[in-house]
């Protein structure tokens, strides 16, 4: 049985835990929160053994077999750091980082000490993800051209949206979705990016549209808002039809439509829990093997997302008060 411990306990500290509760094998262990108050109550809320009123005490804990970090992207750096420099294995929830730089420098500490890292972003994860490879390496679409994927929620209020020292923004915290929806299906070799982007009055991004535009003509165009309520979908389009995906945030249902038969064919995820233990599940499979990456998502990957972000912001211009 591994022990599964979580920093901070907020709303998605509640999703996974509700996830741990459901799997086999692992067990909700210890809860750490700024307050111990908090901490307590979650822990009597949500099942877990232990809890702690700092993150400090958390990791001094040797039960423990995986830490969640579940704080503001803002904090993942720091709370990264300490886990790492007290020999704990980490899956932290995205965006991984608030930079590149916070990045690359945590991936080095963890190959440094062989400590499993993972980033929590769970698409990568979730089996669907198999299920529109195999689609798309299967020919069927014919060439691949163009590609869409939207996302948006009524969230322009939450402080860690709108607030540039919690490393506010629509980027890191929802349009992260998209950009890795691209990324999964469409690759990494960018040649160059437009976007056209809205700011709150604090100076981070409220809503944006974003194209890239890969080396081999591909052109991927991706929506994000904080103001209003998206669809979710993503289109992936073909010389001879296209793939449609309900959710780019938690896939759960395929559509493919080819225009030769005129036919249309309907796919469903596997059987699951919450979508959060497969990613849970692949970090304690490379805590097992002694691997310090998972290959969904290796290091060079989560770098690659991170530098990507850094340079969308860098062309609006916006900095946190930290960098």
């Amino acid at each position: 049985m591994k022990n599964i411990a979580i920093i901070g306990a907020g709303n998605i500290a509640e999703y996974m835990a509700k996830t741990i509760r459901l799997m086999d094998g692992v067990k909700p262990y210890a809860i750490a929160s700024r307050s111990l108050e908090r901490a307590e109550e979650f822990a009597k809320d949500q099942g877990f053994e232990k809890a702690y009123g700092s993150y400090d005490e958390l990791v001094k804990d040797d039960a423990i077999d995986l830490v969640y970090i579940a704080t503001p992207h803002s904090h993942h750096y720091e709370h990264i750091k300490l886990c790492l420099e007290n020999n704990k294995p980490v899956l932290c929830e995205k965006a991984f980082t608030a930079n590149a730089k916070q990045a690359r420098e945590v991936c080095e500490i963890a190959k440094n000490k062989n400590l499993l890292l993972a980033e929590a972003i769970w698409p990568r994860y979730m089996p669907i993800r198999k299920m529109i490879d195999d689609i798309l390496k299967s020919g069927v679409l014919g060439e691949l051209c163009m590609l869409t994927a939207n996302i948006g929620y009524d969230i322009q209020d939450v402080p860690r949206i709108f607030l540039p020292e919690l490393a506010g923004g629509a980027l890191l915290d929802i349009t992260i979705y998209p950009l890795n929806f691209a990324s999964m299906f469409f690759g990494d070799d960018i040649e160059h990016f437009d976007t056209s982007v809205q700011m709150f009055e604090t100076g981070v991004d409220k809503q944006e549209n974003i194209t890239l535009h890969y080396t081999d003509g591909k052109i991927a165009c991706l929506t994000a808002t904080t103001m209003g309520i998206g669809d979710m979908s993503g289109t992936i389009m073909g010389s001879k039809g296209y793939l449609n995906v309900d959710n780019v945030n938690y896939p759960k249902h395929l559509k493919l439509y080819i225009k030769k038969t005129g036919k249309t064919e309907y796919f469903d995820a596997p059987p699951q829990l919450t979508g959060f233990e497969f990613e849970v599940q692949a970090a304690l499979d490379a805590i097992d093997i002694g691997a310090y990456e998972c290959p969904q998502m290796p290091h060079s990957q989560i770098i690659k997302m991170m530098e990507l972000m850094d340079s969308i912001r860098n062309s609006w211009g916006m900095k946190f008060p930290f960098e």
